[in-house]
């Protein structure tokens, strides 16, 4: 067509600029921070959170100073130092102590009415950690507990609401949750069946929601566990008592659940639950049966061993030290088997007794077992770091010790006044659970804790309530007799250790 000579111009047409929908993106994002892994050593305290402050811009109010209250080294000196009316002043400043503690505790505490109204997912992680630390630091005693159980019920509805992702809340969120809840459960005690049943549910579903992160998963899984272990009785019905936990991390453990490939981090964690609960049942239930007593079913342990066998032979250290672990439980309640007080002393004789494993079905994988853990304990691969393998080492000959020598654990743990001397596999698992629980509270709550002096079978005094500031100087500091004595025998065996390293240096070896 002819256009004389012109082109017709074209009017170009002007893009609008669409606005971009604030809200549509901070959903989208928070549902892909909610699909996203956290890593293996997340911990409560710190890592995976964009703000630079751990509290996400809730104030502490100094709630996590020193642990001094009771008037320690860092008194202000009003003290006698000959000692005067020590014992009553002492008796005052323990009850001043527990009046603050109980103040700042409440104080944080007020804050979990807050969180299930707060829009911003940051923000309510910050208020969780918050409450860990308040719970595990300063709810001590039985005010605590009271304290703790006056906003118990504000608590669980925030925490629910996390754990259940309302609110787009992210995984460090869910995570936080399910530590916090953990916490509450030491310190509300036993005996609290009404405890168990509201949490039971909401977590088997986390536990069982395969979307979710492997850390939510586990938090809850071991929060689960706590609970049943702490609060939980015989009277809970079928299904929501302590065994059918059990049977969930013999599900959990292997490498499939529910059609899907099982993280090693959530294996390892399901281990440590299972390990933990059966501390609560008699050893027959554990280890029994199997030709020694046709009276007595298969132990629940037994049916577990060729698992453990095969964790042994996996990549992930954490994985084989769960299994090693839960090994050596086993074995130690095979041993005390019908073993009389008297011959529990004799080692020599423990092999040939009922508790042998000689001549049953399960000699043969427990010689491969044992086998693996000889080899794992002396085992210097380069692909691991040398701190990795001087820590797995030292891990799995403890485990050979009992499992190979049949010789009973030893862990010592000290604490301000006295120690705890543990002489069984029972209780170290059962410590260590509660330690990685409770954190930087574990040395107050065990001094405080009476379900804890229950649990270890030991009563604790608070030590410093009955000291002057002269005697705590004597005998708590650093710069005390006792600590230099310490700090001399360390030296001279630290002097020891490379003189003898460096033995083939030296011509008569008279540096030794």
């Amino acid at each position: 067509m002819v256009n004389n000579g012109r082109d017709k111009k074209t009017t170009p047409q002007r893009r609008k600029n669409k606005k971009k929908d604030k809200n549509n993106n901070a959903d989208d994002d928070a549902a892909a921070m909610k699909d996203m892994d956290l890593p293996d050593d997340f911990s409560i305290f710190g890592g995976a959170s964009s703000m630079g402050s751990s509290n996400m811009g809730f104030d502490d109010g100094g709630l996590y100073d020193d642990y001094n209250d009771d008037g320690g080294d860092g008194g202000d000196g009003n003290d006698d130092d000959a000692g005067g009316d020590g014992g009553a002043e002492a008796i005052d400043r323990a009850e001043d102590a527990a009046m603050n503690r109980a103040a700042r505790l409440a104080d944080a505490l007020s804050l979990a009415s807050t969180l299930s109204s707060e829009k911003r997912s940051t923000k309510r992680e910050g208020g969780y950690r918050v409450l860990f630390k308040a719970i595990t630091q300063h709810a001590a005693g039985e005010g605590g507990q009271e304290v703790l159980e006056s906003h118990w019920s504000s608590i669980w509805e925030a925490c629910l609401s996390s754990i259940q992702g309302r609110g787009n809340a992210k995984p460090s969120e869910q995570y936080a949750a399910c530590r916090v809840l953990e916490a509450c459960s030491v310190v509300l005690g036993e005996d609290r069946d009404d405890v168990v049943e509201t949490i039971n549910g909401p977590l088997t579903k986390i536990v069982n929601a395969t979307g979710r992160a492997t850390q939510v998963r586990s938090a809850a899984l071991r929060c689960l566990a706590m609970v049943h272990f702490i609060c939980g009785t015989d009277c809970l019905e079928e299904g929501e008592d302590c065994g059918s936990v059990m049977d969930l991390c013999e599900k959990v453990g292997n490498e499939n659940y529910r059609g899907e490939v099982v993280s090693p981090l959530l294996r390892a964690t399901a281990l440590d639950c299972w390990s933990l609960l059966s501390t609560t049942f008699h050893d027959g239930h554990i280890a029994a049966g199997d030709g020694f007593d046709d009276d007595t079913g298969l132990g629940r342990g037994l049916q577990l061993l060729p698992l453990l066998a095969s964790c042994l032979d996996s990549s992930e250290a954490g994985l084989r030290r769960s299994a090693g672990e839960c090994v050596s439980l086993i074995h130690e309640c095979r041993l005390n088997l019908g073993l009389d007080g008297e011959e529990a002393d004799n080692t020599t004789e423990r092999r040939f007794r009922r508790g042998s494993w000689d001549g049953s079905e399960w000699e043969v994988l427990m010689d491969e077992v044992k086998q693996r853990i000889a080899e794992l304990s002396v085992e210097s691969s380069h692909h691991m770091s040398k701190q990795a393998k001087k820590q797995q080492r030292a891990t799995f000959r403890d485990f050979m010790n009992t499992i190979v020598d049949d010789e009973s654990p030893e862990e010592i743990v000290n604490w301000r006044g006295g120690k705890l001397t543990l002489n069984s596999w029972k209780e170290i698992i059962q410590l260590n659970f509660v330690r990685h629980c409770l954190q930087g509270g574990f040395q107050i709550q065990l001094m405080y804790n009476d379900t804890l002096h229950g649990v270890f079978g030991a009563t604790f005094n608070a030590s410093g309530t009955s000291l002057s500031q002269l005697e705590k100087r004597l005998f708590m500091s650093k710069t005390s007799e006792a600590s230099k004595a310490a700090d001399k025998a360390m030296t001279k065996q630290r002097r020891t250790r490379t003189n003898v390293k460096n033995h083939f240096l030296t011509a008569d070896g008279e540096d030794i």
